[in-house]
């Protein structure tokens, strides 16, 4: 792999304290732990769960602890792998040759044309075959298999394919005589919210590990270790239900604001007082935020900077239904009930249709009529 092989979003960054790596997925770590600590290591897992709860950084961790040379048992133990070894500069460098991050982003800097130019919506097979498994892509160009060269540094190779779920029906065929046969010392890790979109034959040839949100007790240990201010962390806390993801995504790109804003013009139609300038103003808002994430990080794309952008106008909604279900649930209001099940059922609508890249200004304004006629 070279260096600068894993997207940013991706790449491991430098930990410089003691203490867990993980906060409040105890059960997780402890069954990866065993599992490393037993020297029999199964080569698939399947690790899944909702978004936010740490399921890539238990994926990047497990590959620390396999490519480090020199690991002991307490760092086993403690699912915690070293941060002043050699490998661990080269992982943080995102320069380790042995271990490769598969997601949709990578289709920007593939060698592929027709890779670098389509949208990134799912990870296709020749994505795959690039990275991963080898083989003839499309346009005639042979790839060989990272999956089968020896590892570089004569250890163990990890690959973590990231959305696990977006690997088409191709790519996830092709991927099983890798999972049925793997070369010794390799390792993979599918992370995923939505298992179910993996096929069968892939689920039955994996270990699985689940991650939950986190109780509040672990809430506020990631808030201290994060060091979020007090003020901030009610609302976080509300927001995220206890996806440290989700909350650290609030509070870099300021989603209070956009609840502050946004919240009330939806209950205003919600009354009955068309806003005919909302959907505009989503527009806008996503607009920007892509534009700041772009001049942050010339390499980031427009276009997952706008996806991102609209994730968190939804995230920013569906919080607020979140605690409106749960109000009309205790009061028994199978009216209410009705509204906001309907509206959040838009809301995964647009979330299928940003996918699939409707235009966004349609998506919203289509997004703004239904929700006041809910």
């Amino acid at each position: 792999m070279r260096a600068g092989d894993q997207p940013p979003e991706m790449r491991a960054r430098p930990i410089h304290y003691d203490g867990p790596v993980l906060f409040g997925q105890d059960a997780a770590c402890a069954q990866l732990a065993r599992a490393i600590r037993s020297g029999h290591m199964h080569h698939a897992w399947i690790l899944f769960g909702p978004p936010g709860v740490g399921k890539c950084t238990a994926a990047m961790e497990c590959a620390r602890l396999l490519l480090e040379p020199e690991i002991s048992d307490a760092g086993i133990e403690a699912f915690r792998a070293p941060r002043d070894s050699r490998t661990a500069e080269l992982i943080d460098a995102g320069s380790h040759p042995d271990i490769h991050v598969i997601a949709k982003e990578r289709a920007e800097e593939s060698s592929i044309k027709e890779m670098r130019d389509r949208k990134q919506t799912n990870i296709p097979l020749d994505l795959l075959r690039e990275l991963m498994i080898g083989g003839t892509v499309s346009d005639g160009k042979s790839f060989d298999s990272p999956v089968w060269r020896g590892a570089y540094l004569g250890h163990n190779k990890v690959f973590v394919i990231d959305e696990a779920e977006l690997l088409d029906t191709y790519g996830q065929n092709a991927l099983l005589k890798t999972l049925e046969e793997p070369p010794p010392g390799t390792y993979i890790f599918l992370v995923t919210t939505q298992e179910e979109r993996l096929l069968p034959t892939i689920r039955s040839r994996c270990q699985r590990v689940a991650f939950r949100t986190l109780e509040p007790s672990a809430m506020d240990a990631w808030f201290t270790r994060h060091a979020i201010p007090e003020s901030a962390r009610a609302w976080l806390s509300d927001f995220s239900e206890g996806a440290p993801g989700t909350a650290a995504l609030a509070e870099k790109h300021g989603l209070r604001l956009w609840s502050e804003e946004l919240l009330p013009r939806f209950a205003a139609i919600e009354s009955g007082r068309f806003d005919v300038t909302l959907a505009e103003r989503l527009g806008e808002l996503v607009n920007e935020f892509a534009e700041r994430v772009v001049k942050e990080n010339p390499k980031a794309s427009k276009e997952s900077a706008n996806r991102l952008g609209t994730r968190c106008a939804l995230l920013t909604l569906a919080s607020q239904l979140r605690m409106q279900l749960a109000g009309a649930a205790r009061r028994a209001e199978l009216g209410e009930i009705a509204e906001i099940t309907h509206r959040i059922e838009l809301i995964a609508r647009l979330e299928r249709e940003v996918r699939a890249n409707v235009n966004l200004k349609h998506a919203f304004a289509n997004l703004v009529a239904q929700w006041s006629g809910a």
